[in-house]
């Protein structure tokens, strides 16, 4: 199991198989290479780590979630084009193989290279506090993860309506274009989001891997070459989950009327 880090700029604790991770950089949790370079160390650790199956990525304080990149740091230095590690901006955008869900609580300002890490999990919870925007066109640069993904996750019009005038939005319309699975009280938000990890922790670990890589994989397939890869077992993790003690499990478990025991294997 992985170690848990305790103080910087990222803390971890593990309860169960859940794995939470703290962004935790005073005074608005900015990244910069070196957290950056820590966050993949700590998101492939959890990937590689077959006792942990769910993570929630989470800020501390209540003012900012994350404004994205450190430009202090850039100004001290750090390149932004520079070795941000394993998984590129924020440990998460470029991890490969990461076929576990991960959940993200936002807490406050959520911009820029921010709100594109939190796009980089698989659900999102924010609190009714909670801001967004992708500001980079006022200076000059362009929001890039964000101008890959936020068009395939919303209405195309109401993306580049976001990404050309870089305008601020609130949790309820972030709610309303599907970008949250949950809005709530901002003393509710990390309860709230325990409870879907719980949930999530009790699901089919080889399930999700698969689920996760279908996805993944499918977006640049046509859907009948995607389909024909799953049916097919050429998905490493429909092989293993189709050849799995867990299949049979959830059938038997289906036929007797229980609850199953996932193993993961």
């Amino acid at each position: 199991m992985m170690d848990m880090l305790t103080e910087g700029p990222i803390r971890t604790r593990i309860e169960g198989a859940v794995l939470e991770v703290t962004l935790d950089r005073p005074n608005a949790n900015a990244i910069d290479l070196a957290t950056s370079r820590i966050m993949g160390e700590v998101f492939r650790a959890f990937r590689d780590d077959d006792a942990l199956r769910v993570a929630i990525l989470r800020a501390a304080g209540e003012k900012f979630f994350c404004p994205g990149w450190d430009l202090k740091a850039a100004a001290g230095g750090d390149a932004v084009d520079g070795d941000y590690g394993v998984g590129g901006f924020g440990g998460l955008q470029e991890l490969p193989h990461l076929n576990k869900p991960v959940i993200c609580a936002v807490n406050g300002i959520c911009c820029g290279g921010g709100l594109e890490l939190a796009l980089s999990c698989d659900l999102i919870l924010a609190a009714d506090t909670a801001r967004f925007a992708l500001p980079e066109i006022r200076s000059g640069t362009v929001a890039d993860a964000a101008s890959i993904k936020l068009p395939k996750r919303i209405p195309y019009h109401v993306a580049m309506d976001l990404l050309l005038t870089g305008r601020w939005f609130d949790a309820e319309e972030a709610l309303h274009w599907g970008l949250l699975r949950e809005v709530c009280a901002p003393h509710d938000l990390l309860e709230r989001t325990w409870e879907l990890a719980r949930h999530l922790e009790s699901g089919p670990p080889l399930v999700y891997a698969a689920i996760k890589e279908i996805v993944r994989e499918a977006e640049a397939m046509r859907f009948q070459d995607a389909l024909n890869r799953v049916t097919r077992r050429q998905f490493a993790t429909v092989d293993r989950l189709y050849g799995s003690e867990d299949l049979l499990e959830g059938q038997n478990a289906f036929a007797e009327k229980r609850d199953p025991v996932w193993k993961g294997r």
